[in-house]
């Protein structure tokens, strides 16, 4: 059977899923002022932390259409995915689910399944892994969908950011607890509920500090490890990524290890230095 997996572009695609022909991304839209950015293979990662930087308002993003998505579902493949970032997050969910909708009215015996990620980022490009090691394995689609979505459960995100800012300006950190945070170098370390929402774990007083807690609380948390891959998402900080693999890989046996730049969504809320780390 063949299969297409559409994730928008939040998530991150690896080389071989972008050159495999199972993988398609549905580029949502950037905005920081009166500059638009499609976040698409044209996406400047450099140029959009510049205008970020220098823009006092917060930069927006727009999911994908209905129209979008329903295209990228028309490509004659017999299992059709869609891995979404956060619901709760994003009206990319609803989006394509509405462009599963428009295309199941001209194709109505079409096998169509949208997934909510209840992550985002390097966590949607794991889920798009599952289902491409599921599809693999010559599963049907009900149970590629039904062991995808106990998969979702499963997965646990973190997160630290090097800057605060795009949390102060869209609202999702206090002003005066992210100049205080900035004044006393305090970084939090960040994770998502099962429902998907961002919450504050912990925190520490200096990125490096924050790393080593991040990497602390990943080794308790996992289980069946040497099942599981370790995937790392970085914001420009290369480096920074390879020493939390590095730390991660002395103390838990990860079966494998994805290490990707954000695309621009990632990037419009990791800033500049961030890292994502999703198990």
């Amino acid at each position: 059977m063949s299969f297409r997996v559409v994730i928008d572009s939040c998530g991150e695609l690896t080389e071989e899923m972008k050159n495999s022909g199972n993988f398609v991304s549905a580029p949502l839209t950037l905005q920081v002022d009166e500059h638009v950015v499609i976040d698409d293979d044209s996406f400047d990662q450099a140029e959009f932390l510049k205008m970020v930087a220098e823009s006092p308002n917060c930069p927006k993003s727009s999911c994908p259409s209905p129209e979008v998505y329903r295209d990228a579902y028309d490509c004659g493949a017999d299992h059709v995915y869609a891995v979404t970032l956060s619901a709760r997050l994003s009206g990319s969910y609803n989006s394509a689910e509405l462009g599963k909708n428009l295309y199941l009215e001209d194709h109505p015996d079409a096998k169509v399944h949208v997934f909510n990620s209840c992550s985002a980022s390097i966590g949607q490009t794991l889920i798009g892994l599952k289902i491409q090691e599921l599809e693999e394995q010559g599963l049907s689609f009900e149970e590629v969908v039904e062991q995808t979505e106990s998969y979702i459960r499963s997965q646990n995100t973190w997160f630290v950011l090097e800057n605060l800012e795009t949390l102060r300006k869209n609202g999702r950190l206090g002003t005066v607890k992210a100049l205080v945070a900035t004044a006393l170098k305090i970084k939090p370390l960040m994770g998502a509920t099962p429902e998907g929402t961002i919450i504050q774990l912990d925190q520490a007083r200096g990125m490096n500090k924050a790393l080593v807690k991040m990497v602390d609380v990943i080794a308790e948390k996992i289980e069946d490890a040497e099942k599981k891959t370790l995937a790392i998402s970085h914001c420009n900080c290369p480096k920074r990524a390879q020493m939390v693999k590095d730390a991660l890989m002395k103390r838990v046996p990860f079966r494998d290890v994805v290490i990707l730049d954000t695309r621009g969504v990632s990037t419009m809320y990791a800033n500049d230095g961030g890292i994502i780390v999703v198990a």
